[in-house]
């Protein structure tokens, strides 16, 4: 099974290759997005990371109040979406 992660405050500048391999330190990561404004295209500034679920307490853990280029994120489980 897998567990998806939100990851709030992160610098605009962040890439869904670069929030994975931030993880990646810490576990198996199976996908990250960063989500981005529909009309301008423009991050904003979170994401979600998808990985084991072994690994999902050891990264929140780990990552939760970590500087991240400059500004430091907060991380927890993602809530399931309200329809």
């Amino acid at each position: 099974m897998a567990k998806t992660l939100y990851v709030g405050n992160l610098p605009w500048s962040t890439t869904d290759t670069s929030l994975a391999e931030a993880f990646r330190e810490y576990g198996a990561v199976i996908s990250s997005r960063i989500i981005t404004d529909k009309e301008t295209g423009r991050s904003r500034g979170f994401g979600f990371v998808e990985v084991e679920d072994d690994d999902a307490e050891k990264m929140i853990s780990a990552m939760n109040g970590n500087d991240f280029g400059g500004r430091q994120i907060v991380v927890n489980e993602a809530k399931p979406r309200q329809g």
